[in-house]
Order: C-alpha cells, then sequence, then structure tokens
C-alpha cells in the first residue's frame, strides 16, 4: 500500500514538473491556441481516423474469410502495419515541412522520402507474400517424391 502512494505521489509530482515547464515555455497566445489543438486532434481522431482504422479493419476481415486467403492475411496484415508505423511517424515531419522552419536542420523532402519508404515497404510485403508463396508451393508437392 505504501508503494502504491509513493508511486502516485511521485507521479503526481512528475505532472505537475511537467505542467510548470510547459507553462514557462510557452507564451499566452501558445497557451490560448494549446486547447485548440488538443481538440482539434481529439476530433480528427474520433471522427477520422477511428472510422477509418475499423473500415479498413473490418474490409480486411471480410476479404481474407475467402477461400484459399490464409496465405496472403499474414504478408498484408504485416505490410499494412509497417506502413501505419512509419506514417505515424513521419506525420510530425511532414506537418512541420514549410512553416518557416530552420532550413538546415530540415532541409530534405520529407514527403517524396516519406512515399519511398511505404513504397519500399509495399514492395518488400508483396515480395514477401510471393516469396511465402512459391516456398508454401513447393513445400506441398508430392508426398516421398513421386
Amino acid at each position: 500500500m505504501k508503494t502504491r502512494i509513493g508511486l502516485a505521489v511521485a507521479g503526481v509530482g512528475v505532472g505537475l514538473w511537467g505542467l510548470w515547464l510547459l507553462l514557462s515555455a510557452l507564451e499566452l497566445p501558445a497557451l490560448i491556441r494549446l486547447p485548440i489543438w488538443l481538440g482539434g486532434a481529439v476530433v480528427a481522431d474520433d471522427f477520422f481516423l477511428v472510422p477509418l482504422t475499423v473500415g479498413v479493419g473490418w474490409l480486411f476481415v471480410r476479404w481474407s474469410a475467402g477461400p484459399d486467403r490464409h496465405r496472403t492475411v499474414g504478408a498484408v496484415r504485416t505490410t499494412l502495419l509497417y506502413v501505419g508505423i512509419t506514417s505515424l511517424i513521419a506525420v510530425p515531419l511532414l506537418l512541420r515541412q514549410g512553416k518557416g522552419t530552420n532550413s538546415t536542420v530540415l532541409a530534405r523532402d520529407y514527403l517524396r522520402d516519406w512515399l519511398l519508404l511505404e513504397a519500399t515497404i509495399i514492395v518488400t510485403g508483396i515480395a514477401g507474400y510471393f516469396f511465402t508463396l512459391r516456398r508454401s508451393r513447393a513445400s506441398s508437392g508430392d508426398i516421398g517424391g513421386r
């Protein structure tokens, strides 16, 4: 019980320290825009990203239930997972580019680089699918060498 209380006190302390750092680092106009931005992020997440994710997942499950699609499910699921993860990492860079940023820090064309990365992931997923399909067909050949 004492450990739980100690962890709660430490958590509240770290949270208050973070709030103090936030309030001391931002000016008043930025503090006013912060809740608006956070509210917009919640709205974008709840009304766009979540329905889109659930819809794509539902379509994928319906599609994967078809005949002889069990080989495809792993490759498509893995490819979609990596595309999603790299997109989540790239979104802040894509949104920040061109907003009066320091050109020495953000001198790259992040949109082009992100699209190349996604294309590489998709091509790798397709190659992996055909490699496992060919391997599974070769291993399911005649038994006993006939």
